[in-house]
């Protein structure tokens, strides 16, 4: 067995341990689990999940205790093949909208790892060194490709037929593709002028607020015949028996509250990707809700001078099971590894 396979195990036995009860010195913990491995190894994982923050250190030296922290339901690791082997009448799961999280739990969470805001910092110096090197020119041929990528990709996730070739020619030519219907060409070249208005206008989300996220899905949704604005009636999502918001006060009011904490965050990363999960998980639309909220990640980004994400290469299928599991379990962690992948894609495939 791998030294990397050992370590992944002792962390599952110490979160598990944890779980049951809090308070536990190292010794205590390195007894209890009955490793076989060092006392000193032991140590090494449990600072490990410190940095992961899945748990919490409390005192010094030979009295610091260790709990679950209070971000571990957030942040802590689901394997999503063994999740979705469950029926979706067997999967225990918070179906009612959980105000908490916006409140408060989001608030006090550090999304990433440090090692994970040094990968993205990182990534983030070669786009800004990449784009420095470019003329005004190259740089627009650069969003343009972008943005038939993310034109094509936000649109295949909402289930649009249109290939990526055939999204090129619609978005470039206006040329419409032959069986295909006229709501797909609407939606692709909605999502094109979505996007142009983002980088037009770089700071219109940079600061995020209620009216500016309805104008974004406004221009989203324009001839789709969907109600426009924050919803007044009920709706259900496919696939799982989380039950969103219904009532419309309730639905501004998380909406609010998603704007300031988004805002709060001084991290554009935490910022980008919360927009990503939350436009989502409120469902504040009667339709168009994750193309609104992929736009508004991109529009933070962007408005912050960071590279925005065309979502190319990500599953439609591993994407809305991400989705999934933060309606159900409010656990970031899947859909923080798409945003990271997606993050490294576009800094190496564009400008």
């Amino acid at each position: 067995m791998s030294d990397k396979i050992v370590l992944m195990d002792l962390q599952a036995q110490i979160l598990k341990l944890l779980s049951s009860q809090s308070g536990l010195t190292s010794s205590e913990i390195h007894d209890r689990i009955k490793s076989t491995k060092s006392a000193k190894t032991t140590k090494r994982v449990l600072d490990q999940l410190v940095d992961k923050k899945l748990i919490e250190k409390e005192g010094l030296n030979r009295y610091t205790s260790y709990s679950l922290s209070k971000s571990y339901s957030i942040l802590h690791s689901i394997d999503i093949d063994e999740y979705f082997q469950q029926d979706i009448d067997e999967r225990d799961i918070q179906k009612a909208f959980n105000h908490k999280l916006l409140r408060e739990d989001l608030h006090r969470v550090d999304l990433f790892t440090d090692e994970e805001y040094r990968k993205l910092e990182t990534l983030q110096g070669e786009y800004r060194k990449n784009v420095s090197g470019l003329s005004p020119t190259q740089y627009q041929k650069e969003v343009e490709r972008l943005a038939i990528d993310l034109s094509w990709k936000s649109s295949q996730i909402e289930g649009n037929t249109y290939t990526l070739l055939e999204t090129e020619r619609l978005l470039k030519d206006k040329e419409t593709a032959a069986g295909k219907t006229k709501d797909d060409a609407v939606m692709l070249l909605n999502h094109k002028e979505a996007i142009d208005f983002i980088v037009d206008n770089p700071t219109y989300l940079e600061i995020l607020s209620v009216r500016r996220i309805e104008d974004i899905h406004s221009i989203l949704v324009n001839e789709l015949g969907i109600d426009r604005n924050l919803r007044s009636r009920r709706v259900g999502i496919t696939g799982t028996n989380y039950r969103p918001l219904d009532n419309e006060f309730q639905i501004k009011e998380a909406f609010i509250e998603m704007c300031h904490l988004i805002n709060s965050k001084s991290n554009v990363f935490d910022k980008a990707l919360l927009a990503l999960v939350l436009v989502s998980y409120i469902q504040g639309f009667s339709d168009g809700n994750k193309r609104t909220a992929r736009i508004t990640s991109n529009a933070l980004l962007i408005g912050h001078k960071y590279c925005p994400l065309s979502f190319r290469t990500v599953s439609s299928i591993d994407y809305k099971k991400a989705m999934l599991i933060f309606y159900e379990r409010n656990n970031i962690t899947p859909f923080k590894r798409i945003f990271i992948d997606q993050f490294e894609f576009a800094v190496k495939t564009y400008f």
